[in-house]
């Protein structure tokens, strides 16, 4: 072989006739969108709203926004405890912008540690009664960080085949093997463990929440086959924490598994009502994590306001026994609702502050979608990947804020969206 023809993107040899080269067509990298796009064009030429690209125009509180010009409760975010407009969670942030200015202008491994992030960390460990903690910037790279970090060559991750799509890009930025198992099967999860080579290390990675249709997993019994063989044990509590168990710190707590859970993984951008990510742990070692996650030590660290409001928010949160008790309370008369309705729901009970409405195909949930919309009502309308294959669902996310009033106005529009577009009868 020619040094030319080794090289994919060399010319060939001039010719002494002087005629030009043939130069291969460019080949158009964004072509493979080609159906995305077509399928996003014929959805608004139906004459809809695009579901995915709502802007809020004004943020009245955490249960009501601006869309469209039009006052609407918002079911869509991940606001669980209604922390946006706290004020002393807004105070906290505009004191650290005045000391500290709008940004680090580094990573925490270089200049990007100030104060506030100390702060965080500390709040984390208190919160959750463990050593260690570190922030990330987003719960995102919370999970691709310390997933491919953990676990290196020669080593298994297990995880839910449902699992967050971070969970799976953690796992394929890092060396190890990776083993799926069926959706929140005790059965599946301890024979895929048991067919691994006893020698090397494992990690099972777990989610107290599942974010789309609100189921929560088993993770008692998954712990123990876990544990069975000799794997830790990661769990993302990234939908939970806040109100789930005596101290709002996740299902692994209320299924009464602290101190058998290895490291937990979360974020600000839910019940915290911020942005940011974490992992905390009582492993003596956990800390040396810092020295090796490459999505921790190259990216730029939070601004300090950012932090500081999180400080504040995670430290109320730790006594905010009554929100929790309005969370679960607007949760269950949601779901009971909707159910009574004869809506599919995701779950046959109230396991979660999500509740999932399945519907039969995407027209009919764009269709109700946009019905909502127009009622003055914003939820997620969510589809496959992000969605179990073939399922198409109206994701409501309650707030520990909504009034009673809020949630009945909420079922009177889901009634009157679901008849008008032939779901219920």
């Amino acid at each position: 072989m020619t040094e030319a023809a080794a090289q994919p993107h060399a010319l060939p040899p001039q010719s002494f006739s002087g005629d030009a080269p043939e130069i291969a067509p460019e080949r158009d990298l964004l072509s493979k969108f080609d159906g995305l796009i077509a399928e996003r064009q014929a959805l608004l030429d139906s004459g809809v709203t695009d579901p995915f690209a709502i802007v809020m125009e004004q943020v009245k509180s955490p249960t009501e926004a601006v869309i469209r010009g039009k006052d609407t409760i918002l079911l869509g975010t991940y606001n669980y405890m209604g922390m946006t407009f706290d004020a002393d969670v807004i105070a906290a942030g505009k004191d650290a912008l005045e000391k500290f200015g709008s940004g680090t202008n580094g990573s925490r491994m270089l200049n990007g540690t100030f104060h506030d992030h100390m702060e965080v960390e500390q709040a984390l460990r208190d919160f959750y009664g463990m050593t260690g903690a570190i922030v990330f910037s987003t719960g995102y790279m919370a999970n691709l960080g310390i997933i491919s970090t953990l676990a290196g060559k020669g080593e298994y991750v297990i995880l839910d085949a449902d699992s967050h799509a971070s969970i799976y890009d953690g796992c394929q930025q890092g060396n190890a093997e990776i083993v799926r198992f069926r959706h929140n099967s005790v059965e599946d999860l301890d024979k895929r463990l048991g067919r691994l080579p006893k020698e090397p290390a494992k990690l099972v990675v777990l989610e107290g929440v599942y974010s789309m249709l609100g189921d929560i997993a088993p993770l008692k019994e998954m712990v123990a086959v876990a544990k069975k063989h000799g794997a830790m044990v990661l769990v993302d509590e990234a939908h939970s924490m806040g109100f789930f168990g005596p101290n709002g710190r996740g299902v692994y707590e209320a299924q009464g598994l602290e101190g058998q859970v290895d490291f937990v993984v979360g974020t600000f951008s839910k019940s915290v009502g911020t942005v940011g990510g974490f992992v905390v742990s009582n492993h003596p070692k956990f800390e040396a994590v810092r020295l090796a996650c490459r999505p921790y030590i190259f990216t730029a660290s939070l601004p300090p306001s950012v932090v500081a409001t999180a400080t504040t928010s995670i430290r109320k949160l730790m006594t905010a026994h009554e929100k929790r008790e309005r969370l679960w309370s607007n949760a269950r008369a949601l779901h009971g609702g909707l159910k009574d309705m004869g809506f599919r729901l995701g779950t046959e009970n109230c396991d979660s502050a999500i509740v999932a409405v399945i519907l039969d195909d995407q027209e009919q949930a764009v269709i109700m979608w946009q019905a909502l919309l127009d009622g003055g009502l914003y939820v997620n309308m969510a589809r496959p990947p992000a969605t179990p294959a073939g399922t198409y669902l109206l994701r409501c996310s309650i707030c520990a804020e909504h009034t009673p009033e809020q949630i009945q106005t909420v079922l009177g529009m889901f009634r009157a969206a679901g008849q008008a577009v032939g779901v219920l009868s």
